[in-house]
């Protein structure tokens, strides 16, 4: 995300100055030349993906509790796992201890992870395989934190939301990377706007305006599908497309500031007018969705991916008694009956997810963020969906959608071919 100081999408060219300056909520003990040697009471967690995302949150989760090691890893490229293991390693060496037998490679490696002792994992692959390492990693019996979002289609929020339920049942923790509900600033203006300090809300204008992301040039040795798969988020059945991928923490915003109440239609449209290569494969480079609550509020979300462009990322959000105006990193302010500015710093919001993610395994209070990340989620996929067929839908008639964008878990394979959908077209592209 733009602006951050700690992005883990950024960590591994960033190695070395991630965390610096951070407030963390518990001091580690040991020093960078102290082994750590694990106990009956270590939490040992393993990671899932190893990307800038995943070894990020391995980082924070080693650093969220005194008594927490790294001990496990998964993932698809053995470049991926081996720079993602020495830049942990570099970071904080006396909790990242992960054999090499635990180091596990290939579209079979997160079933080989959830057989060993790890207690928490971290999920952070691309998309389209979240739905199946939740389920699999609930089967197992792990606390989980996972990133968003959590399906691409809505048979894969259904899939979830079961998932979900049953990790609950099992009194397992299970948190979602919607970061922002986990940051000082946005916690103390929406509980304000929750508690009526500018009224009723009439309506809320989202934005995640954005310049280009990564693209990784073709490399000797590579298949066509290995090319597909470093370059993800540009076929929609592995990312969503980028309202579902990136967009989405301006959409969870407004359904938190919502007292996540959920609307009951969505318009929208979208396209690619600048980033139209046969490499970024079928998805759009702009969405607008305007979204409409029982109570006649509106959402209006637009958000982008066009270098050169003006970029933002906030909300507006107005109200019967007043207003909220916020600029994610640098504004949150209300103006109106009760005028109000966050003027405090704040502690890092990645720190914070995993500091309390690991305080409530250990105190028997697991957090359950279940059916809102999968509510949340389906928020993107409803505004996708309205933007790719022009059509106006209701929440019943996206959640239930057939629609099925990639495959199982299990038909994965290095010689596996997939069909390119061709970009979306509104008014001919048909609802499923």
């Amino acid at each position: 995300m733009q602006g951050s100081k700690t992005d883990r999408r950024t960590f591994v060219k960033t190695s070395g100055t991630l965390l610096a300056g951070s407030t963390l909520g518990f001091q580690v003990l040991t020093s960078k030349n102290q082994r750590f040697y694990n106990n009956s009471d270590t939490l040992k967690v393993g990671l899932i993906g190893c990307g800038g995302r995943g070894s990020g949150a391995a980082l924070q989760a080693t650093r969220a509790d005194d008594n927490v090691l790294l001990t496990a890893m998964a993932d698809l490229f053995p470049d991926n796992l081996q720079k993602s293991l020495e830049n942990l390693q570099k970071e904080n060496p006396s909790k990242v201890q992960v054999p090499k037998e635990n180091q596990f490679l290939g579209f079979d490696a997160y079933k080989k992870l959830l057989a060993t002792d790890v207690d928490v994992v971290i999920l952070a692959t691309p998309p389209c395989f979240r739905p199946g390492h939740l389920e699999a990693a609930v089967a197992a019996g792990k606390h989980i934190f996972t990133e968003k979002p959590v399906a691409v289609d809505a048979p894969g929020v259904r899939k979830v939301i079961e998932v979900a339920n049953q990790a609950k049942a099992k009194g397992l923790a299970l948190m979602s990377g919607f970061c922002w509900r986990h940051d000082d600033p946005k916690r103390a203006t929406f509980s304000r706007i929750l508690d009526g300090d500018i009224g009723d809300i009439n309506s809320i204008y989202n934005t995640y305006n954005t310049g280009n992301v990564w693209y990784h040039e073709p490399q000797a040795g590579w298949s066509k599908f290995e090319e597909m798969m470093r370059n993800w988020i540009y076929r929609s059945w592995m990312s969503g497309d980028h309202i579902v991928e990136q967009a989405i923490h301006s959409l969870d915003m407004m359904s938190w500031a919502m007292g996540d109440v959920l609307p009951i239609k969505a318009t929208g449209t979208g396209g690619r007018q600048s980033r139209t290569g046969e490499e970024y494969g079928n998805v759009y480079d702009h969405f607008a969705v305007t979204y409409e609550y029982p109570n006649g509020a509106r959402g209006f979300h637009f958000s982008r991916q066009q270098e050169g462009c003006s970029r933002a990322y906030g909300l507006e959000i107005t109200g019967t008694k007043g207003r909220c105006d916020i600029d994610v990193w640098n504004r949150h302010e209300i103006t109106g009956k009760k005028n109000w500015k966050w003027e405090g710093e704040g502690k890092d919001m990645y720190q914070n997810e995993h500091d309390e993610l690991f305080a409530s395994i250990r105190s028997g209070k697991p957090f359950f963020d279940g059916v809102r990340m999968a509510n949340s989620t389906m928020l993107a996929i409803w505004g996708r969906m309205a933007a790719y067929t022009g059509k106006t839908l209701t929440w019943d008639e996206a959640l239930n959608s057939q629609e099925v964008l990639g495959p199982t878990l299990d038909e994965y394979h290095w010689d596996m071919t997939w069909p390119l959908a061709p970009v979306p077209q509104p008014g001919k592209t048909p609802f499923v």
